[in-house]
């Protein structure tokens, strides 16, 4: 199969675009499980794409759930250069409001139960997450928002909570003293395993609420957020489609993670945990040979 150029993570429906052609469903199994749903591969602005569902077909995994490991690493079988991630999340600032986008440029993990490295096994890798997204892409969004004609602002802190319940008014209050702007349930692990598979990633955020600390959103109600997220998936359609009008990044540090970052030494390499990680490794084994 021609290698794909961008993958795109999202909810069921954000396959249907307009201009999408060529569609093929591809299910792949990967050492650490089966990803959240098959691949939806086809031709978009000229540009080879992999459509994800994240929760998987009729959203049945909760956040939680997602297998993020299998989900990375089946982009990269595909050969992707890039992931643009689409994903709803409350404001935790009264400048960002319901409908509007967020390009979030720095993220902290409040997760609990997730497996979010590739590594270990007998083979240690440390990869830099100081700039979790990649900026290359994160312009990119930026700017086909900009074209879009939808509201967009550049930066800010997503703070990944494990869910799947939303936030206690206590929480919400403790995460505006601390300086995040948005909240999630999904974006940490694909941002940490995305870097480690080098692979660019970046996440339109896409506002449906307030979480709860707003004195006149107390509560977060499932039923605004619902038709909100509705109305946010038809511009995300429009702000992915436009983004990839450009080329995935080809010469930014995402692309090189792995350089300085497997500390263990080759020849105590396992050889099922080197055959397990083999599509992240071997670039670094062939430049390695060389010098």
């Amino acid at each position: 199969m021609e290698p794909i150029e961008y993958g795109i993570i999202g909810g069921s429906g954000f396959y249907e675009m307009a201009g999408f052609e060529a569609m093929e469903r591809v299910a792949l199994k990967t050492p650490f499980g089966e990803p959240s749903a098959p691949y939806v591969v086809g031709t978009l602005a000229s540009r080879r794409v992999a459509f994800l569902a994240r929760h998987g077909e009729g959203h049945r995994h909760l956040p939680s759930e997602i297998n993020a490991r299998a989900n990375i690493y089946g982009f990269k079988l595909l050969g992707a250069s890039a992931i643009l991630s689409a994903s709803a999340v409350g404001s935790l600032k009264a400048k960002l409001k319901p409908a509007e986008m967020v390009v979030p440029d720095q993220l902290v993990d409040r997760t609990r139960h997730r497996p979010d490295t590739f590594f270990g096994d007998g083979i240690v890798a440390h990869v830099s997450m100081a700039f979790p997204f990649c900026p290359r892409l994160r312009e990119q969004l930026v700017a086909a928002c900009h074209s879009a004609g939808v509201p967009v602002h550049d930066g800010g802190t997503y703070l990944c909570m494990e869910g799947p319940q939303f936030s206690t008014r206590a929480e919400s209050l403790l995460y505006q003293s601390w300086g995040m702007d948005v909240i999630g349930m999904t974006n940490a692990q694909e941002a940490r395993l995305a870097r480690e598979a080098e692979i660019c990633y970046a996440t339109l955020a896409l506002v449906t609420d307030y979480d709860c600390w707003h004195p006149d959103f107390e509560s977060v109600s499932i039923g605004e957020v619902l038709r909100i997220l509705a109305e946010n998936t038809q511009n995300a359609r429009k702000i992915l489609a436009i983004a990839m009008q450009e080329p995935a990044p080809g010469d930014c540090g995402c692309r090189h993670a792995l350089d300085h970052a497997v500390i263990t030494r080759r020849d105590l390499w396992p050889e099922a945990a080197r055959h397990r990680l083999r599509p992240l490794l071997q670039r670094v084994e062939a430049e390695r040979e060389k010098s």
